[in-house]
Parts: C-alpha cells; structure tokens; sequence
C-alpha cells in the first residue's frame, strides 16, 4: 500500500477532499468482479467507481478490494475474564462494570481489525452506550446493531410479551431477538408457544422492527415463520419442508459454524457453567455435520442466507473463520459465503442502500486482503486495509 500518513490523517477525518483508491482486484459485494478500478469516497460515502485513471490517494494495488463485511449475529459482551473463565457482562458477574466495558470494547475492536464494519448484538444493555459512542466517534468499533436484550418462554404471557416489545423499542431497541427453542446443548426443543411467538413478532412487525429467532428445530422454526418473523437463526435440525417455507416467505436463514468450533476449541473454559457440560458438548460435536447438510440444503431451496457467527468469548475477531467453515465443510462457493456476509446480509438487517456493496452511493466500508478468497477461501484471514465510513482504521505493509 502506498500511502502516507498524511493521507491517512485526512482519510481518518473523512476530509472534503475526494479519496481515490485504486484496486486491481474488486468484489463487488453483489456477485461481480470488477477489474481495475478507482473508488472515489467523499464525506464517507462512495461517489465514483469507474476505471483506474487518475493519481490515487490510497493504492491497493495487488489486493482484493470488497465491501466491509457484516456480521448479523455476535455477542460481543461475552468475555473470558481474568480466570480464563467465560463470563457475560451483566450484574452479576465478577469482573467490574469498568472491566466488563473494556473486555467489550475490545472485542468489538478485534473484530472491526478482522474485517467486519457492521456487527448485529443480539443482545445485552451495554450495547446501548457502546452502538451511541461509535456511532459518533468517541471509540473505534464496527458499526453496531443490537436488541438489547432477549424474549424467552419465561418473559410471560402473549400480552406481556407485546409489552415486552414495547418497552425495547422505547429504550431503542434495534431489533427483536427470541427464543422458540433451547440450546442445542438441550435438545433444540420448542419452548415458546406459538401465540408468545406470535405475540413477539406480530408486535415487532407493528412497530417496524426485524425479529431474530433462535430455533433449532422445525415447529420452533416453523411456528416463528408463520407468525411473521424475518430471520432464522441455527436451524440445525430444520427438514425441508420447513426450509421451503422460509424460502416462499423470503425468511432469512443463518446456519452457524463458528460457534460450534469456537466451544469445542475453548472447552476447559465453557466447561461447568450452567449447561456447558460434558453432554452439552458432544451435542454441538454432533451438530457441526448437521450444521454443513442444513446449510447445503437451504442453498438447494432457494433460502435466502446470510453470515452470522454467533461470536461469544474466543471467537471475536475471527469471525473472519465463519466463511472459511462455510465453503470447506457446508460446500459453498467462496462467492456465496462472501455475499452473505456482504449484501444479503446488509438487505437483512434492512441497510441495502447504505452497506454492504461497493458501488455508488454506499457507506465507504471497504476490506482488503493479501490473496484472493474467490481463489483460496483461506485468504479472508489476511486482512491488510479496513475502511469504514471513509476512515482508514487498519493498514499493515505487504
């Protein structure tokens, strides 16, 4: 890269000043790729991409250019704490709440440093604070989504339910996440009802917010489906008839691969806490070849998929591994994996006009890398540029 620290001083303050970058290599985000060409970003967003004619103020040359890459399911509050143990900010943990806010914070950085501009918490109260400050600039950090806080079967009655909902778009709540089902440490079962399903998403749905549903299994699924939910998450044990429903209805769908990993790498430190036993993790041993055929599966039925990683403690800032998972063991194609994690995933949380692709009048979030993903899948490991909203926030020399 060659480039100054001039020209990252007045990229890092979105200067008046256009920026041009010059790529060889660009991946639009929508399924294209794009040779030899110049983006020019202004004020944050992307003006121009045309071909490579003019003096570049930053040139990526000998990289491939995407868009920044978007994560729709992460959970940055989760932390290993100074026991190496897992922890969750909250209340009750052990570590200080000024100490929860940097394990939080560092996480959100390690994963902005892997290449993810946009990142949706599903969800804990601190993401409040920490969304409103990197929207403005007061710390660096992927832009951030968040529910705020869960519904489960336990939050109570239809009725209370829609106050529920109420209550998180009134503390400004971005979306809505539930759980139809248990874990799949604990079967996957059904435990919401369909009318507190239907409770949940119906009140979303009135006050304009996407609801995000775990649910293992296909009457969970189905039931979130049918009360109008607009997003499926896990679906380990989903059959195909329910897949062609979430097809039909253009339901989003997103099988996850890190996590099931990410538990099993970091055992000794999961392992005890509440149901992370020895029987909860042959479980997700168990449902890592079921995660690759469902996923395969959904493909085959037109299911609209997207990226998320279900990123807890140990998993922040490799989130990068999720597409690697998806094209070795759930056979996708490397431009598939990347468009879930691009523009499909941008359309899903309802940001199609601002991210997720490379082209004119988009939020100047860019990623490059050493290598080219399309040729090994591997290479989403190097990430040599992260732009976001026209700020350089990471370089490293070739």
């Amino acid at each position: 890269m060659k480039f100054g620290l001039a020209v990252l001083i007045a990229a890092g303050v979105a200067a008046a000043q256009p920026i041009v970058i010059r790529t060889t290599t660009l991946i639009d985000g929508k399924g294209h790729v794009l040779r030899n060409k110049e983006i020019v970003v202004e004020n944050g967003r992307i003006t121009r991409v045309a071909d490579a004619k003019q003096k570049p103020t930053i040139d990526l040359s000998g990289l491939t250019v995407m868009p920044g890459w978007i994560d729709t399911h992460v959970h940055p509050t989760w932390y290993f704490n100074k026991d190496n143990r897992l922890e969750q900010a909250s209340p009750r943990a052990k570590s200080t709440p000024q100490q929860q806010a940097l394990y939080t914070d560092a996480n959100l950085y390690a994963t902005l440093m892997g290449g993810f501009t946009t990142v949706q918490s599903v969800g804990a109260e601190l993401d409040k604070d920490l969304r409103d400050m990197i929207a403005t600039g007061a710390i660096p950090g992927p832009r951030l989504i968040t529910s705020l806080r869960a519904i489960t079967e336990t939050t109570g009655t239809p009725e209370q339910i829609r106050a529920y909902v109420d209550k998180m778009k009134a503390d400004g709540a971005d979306l809505v996440k539930l759980f139809a089902t248990a874990s799949i440490r604990d079967g996957g079962k059904m435990t919401m009802t369909p009318e507190q399903i239907q409770a949940a998403c119906g009140e979303a749905n009135k006050l304009g917010l996407r609801t995000l549903v775990h649910a293992h299994s296909s009457d969970g699924a189905r039931a979130s489906v049918e009360a109008g939910c607009t997003s499926i998450e896990h679906g380990t044990f989903l059959d195909d008839a329910t897949l062609k429903l979430m097809a039909d209805k253009g339901v989003y769908f997103d099988p996850n691969f890190l996590v099931l990993h990410n538990y099993l790498d970091n055992k000794p430190k999961f392992l005890g806490i509440g149901n992370y036993t020895e029987e909860g993790f042959a479980a997700m041993e168990k449902g890592l070849p079921l995660v690759a055929d469902v996923l395969r599966r959904a493909r085959r039925a037109g299911v609209k998929i997207v990226l998320g990683t279900d990123g807890v403690a140990g998993a922040h800032g490799h989130n990068a591994e999720e597409f690697i998972y998806r094209v070795k063991d759930g056979g996708d194609t490397p431009m598939n994996a990347l468009m879930s994690g691009t523009s499909v995933a941008a359309e899903s949380l309802r940001m199609g006009d601002r991210i997720g692709a490379v082209v004119e009048g988009m939020d100047a979030d860019l990623v490059a890398t050493t290598g080219n993903p399309l040729d090994d899948i591997t290479a989403v490991r190097k990430v040599a540029f992260v732009m976001k909203g026209g700020k350089v926030v990471k370089e490293t020399g070739r």
